[in-house]
């Protein structure tokens, strides 16, 4: 019963910084591009990439405090199914190029930044 709490705990503050960061980008590009999932994606990726590095050579990182930060916060903070719908919205709106060049972005970004999260979480804690 612990575990789910934690998870509902973190998805309520990941949910809530993701509306923070997608209200705050919209201002900038005007609803033009939906640089807030970019944003949330990217930054999602990299965290857990430095938070299951981490964990895997730090006791410190209970399974219970990994759960809550991955499961919880990012998982309520990325969101794969509004970057699918933004993506299918391009495309229906025959605004093809810009959904191509989204996709490769949410995708691209996502996995360089796990592997830079992995990298930092190394230079941080040293194996």
């Amino acid at each position: 019963m612990i575990r789910l709490l934690l998870v509902c705990l973190g998805g309520f503050l990941g949910s809530g910084l993701r509306y923070l960061v997608s209200t705050g980008t919209s201002k900038w590009f005007e609803g033009k591009f939906p640089a807030g999932t970019l944003i949330v994606n990217v930054v999602g990726c990299f965290f857990i990439g430095f938070i299951m590095e981490l964990s895997a050579h730090n006791k410190n990182v209970t399974p219970e405090i990994r759960l809550f930060l991955t499961t919880g916060i990012l998982g309520g903070f990325t969101t794969f199914s509004t970057f699918g719908l933004e993506t299918v919205n391009f495309m229906s709106d025959s605004r093809y190029v810009i959904g191509i060049l989204y996709a490769t972005l949410n995708l691209g970004l996502g996995l360089i930044a796990v592997i830079l999260g992995k990298w930092t979480s190394r230079l941080v804690w040293p194996v």
